[in-house]
C-alpha cells in the first residue's frame, strides 16, 4: 500500500504542476512551497532556541475556523509558546497568513519521508494539533517515533474512508499515530472500536460550535451604505455560494422584488463574478457601492471577511454549496443567530445539518420552485420561522464546549509542562 501511496505524491505534484498554466490556486500551491525549507529554517533561527512550539496543521480555510478556538485558547493559557500554523491548501494560507494570533504561517511542504524528517528537524514542536482531517502518512508516523504528544480535533468518521475498508491497513497506521483523538459525534467512536482504534478516542465534539458563539458574542460593525441597503426590509443573506446556487436563487430574487438579496460568493475571481452579474443584471457590488445604490434588490460581496457580521443582519440564512458533491458550507455561522437556514440536496455528509433539518431549524431544497415554496413558508407562517429560529439557537448553544475538553485534556496530560 505504501507504493501506491507514493505513487499517489508524485501524480498529485504532476497534476498540481499541469494544472498550474491554468489554475491560480495551481501556482499559488507551487509558488508557496518554493524555498519553504529555508524560509523555516530562517524563522525558527528568529525565535529563542528554547522555545516551546505548537504546530497547528489545517487543510484550509473550514478547518481554520474549525481550530481556531483551540490556538486561541493556547495562546491565552500559554502566552510564552510558539503558535505555527500550516495550511495545504491556498484558501486557507492565503488568507490567514498574516494571522496574529500565530508566530509562523506557512504551506505544508508535499508529504515524504524526507520532507516529514526535515520539516520536524527544524520546527522541532512540544505538540502537535491537526484538524478535523488530512492523514498524511509520513509526517504522522515520523512524529510518532520521536514521541511528540499528536492531537486530532474535530475529528468526525464515515464508513466509506478507508480505514474501515479491507486495504486500510496503511491508514490504521496513520490512526495510531495520534496520542488523543477528539471525535465530533458518537458514531465515530463507534466506528473506531470496530477496528480497535477507539482506546485513545475522547467524544468532545465540534470546536466550530465555540467559534460561531464566540463571533455572534463580538460587537460587529457593518458599513454604514450597507446598513442603509437593508433598511426596514427582509433580508435574505446567501453565504458561500456557487453558481448553481445562484441559478437556483434567481426565480424567488426576480419573482420577489421587495425583499433585499447580500449574495457572498465561495469564489470571488472575476471570472464567478461575472456569472453572477449575467444571472442577476442588477446585481451591485459592494466594491464599488454608492449611495445611489442603496435602494438596488441584490448586493453581492466581493472581498473576503463580512460573511459572519451579515448573517447578524439576515431574516432568513441560505447557504450555499448544497449542489455540489462536497457539500454544503457551514451553517452554523448563521444559525447561532437563532434564524432558519436554508441549503441544497447535499448536505448528508453533515450531522448538525442532519439534525436542525430533523428539528425543522434548517430545509433542504433541490430546485427553484422548492427553494420558493419554502422561503414563502417562513417568510408567511409565523410559528414556522419562530421555531426554526428558537431550535437553531438552541442547538448551537448546546453543543459548545469541545475547546474546553480538549483544553482539559491538555492540562490534565500536561503535554505542554516541562
Amino acid at each position: 500500500m505504501l507504493f501506491f501511496y507514493n505513487l499517489f505524491i508524485a501524480l498529485y505534484q504532476l497534476g498540481v504542476r499541469i494544472a498550474s498554466f491554468k489554475s491560480t490556486k495551481a501556482t499559488l500551491w507551487l509558488e508557496g512551497r518554493k524555498n519553504i525549507f529555508n524560509k523555516l529554517q530562517v524563522w525558527r533561527n528568529e525565535l529563542p532556541a528554547d522555545s516551546n512550539i505548537i504546530w497547528v496543521h489545517c487543510a484550509s480555510l473550514g478547518e481554520f475556523e474549525q481550530g481556531r478556538p483551540v490556538i486561541e485558547a493556547l495562546k491565552k493559557d500559554y502566552p510564552l509558546h510558539k503558535i505555527l500554523l500550516t495550511f495545504f491548501s491556498p484558501s486557507g494560507y492565503e488568507i490567514r497568513k498574516h494571522y496574529p494570533q500565530a508566530d509562523g504561517v506557512f504551506y505544508l511542504p508535499m508529504d515524504g519521508k524526507r520532507n516529514a524528517q526535515r520539516f520536524l528537524e527544524i520546527v522541532q514542536p512540544a505538540l502537535v494539533i491537526w484538524v478535523k482531517y488530512e492523514y498524511w502518512y509520513y509526517y504522522l508516523t515520523t512524529l510518532k517515533t520521536t514521541g511528540v504528544p499528536v492531537l486530532l480535533v474535530s475529528a468526525v468518521f464515515r464508513a466509506s474512508q478507508p480505514f474501515f475498508k479491507w486495504y486500510g491497513g496503511l491508514w490504521k497506521k496513520v490512526l495510531q499515530s495520534f496520542e488523543t483523538i477528539f471525535v465530533q459525534n458518537a458514531s465515530s467512536i463507534e466506528l473506531l472500536t470496530e477496528i480497535k482504534l477507539a482506546q485513545n478516542v475522547v467524544l468532545a465534539g465540534d470546536t466550530r460550535f465555540d467559534r460561531v458563539v464566540a463571533v455572534a458574542a463580538t460587537t460587529h460593525s457593518l458599513p454604514e451604505l450597507v446598513i442603509q441597503f437593508c433598511a426596514n426590509s427582509t433580508v435574505i443573506v446567501a453565504g458561500s455560494t456557487w453558481e448553481d446556487d445562484e441559478e437556483v436563487l434567481k426565480h424567488f430574487i426576480v419573482q420577489h422584488p421587495h425583499i433585499k438579496f447580500i449574495i457572498a460568493p465561495h469564489e470571488i475571481d472575476e471570472e464567478h463574478l461575472f456569472s453572477i452579474k449575467k444571472i442577476l443584471p442588477q446585481a451591485v457590488f459592494y466594491t464599488t457601492l454608492k449611495q445611489h445604490d442603496v435602494t438596488a434588490q441584490v448586493l453581492v460581496i466581493d472581498n473576503i471577511g463580512m460573511l459572519a457580521s451579515l448573517y447578524k443582519i439576515a431574516t432568513i440564512a441560505y447557504i450555499g454549496g448544497g449542489f455540489n458533491d462536497s457539500g454544503i458550507h457551514n451553517i452554523l455561522e448563521a444559525a447561532v443567530y437563532g434564524m432558519p437556514v436554508v441549503f441544497g440536496p447535499e448536505y448528508h455528509k453533515f450531522s448538525e445539518a442532519l439534525a436542525l433539518v430533523q428539528q425543522k431549524g434548517a430545509f433542504s431544497v433541490e430546485t427553484a420552485l422548492e427553494l420558493e415554496n419554502t422561503l414563502n413558508d417562513l417568510l408567511i407562517n409565523t410559528n414556522t420561522y419562530d421555531k426554526a429560529c428558537n431550535v437553531n439557537k438552541a442547538y448551537v448553544l448546546q453543543n459548545k464546549g469541545a475547546t474546553e475538553k480538549i483544553m482539559s485534556h491538555i492540562y490534565a496530560k500536561r503535554l505542554l509542562t516541562n
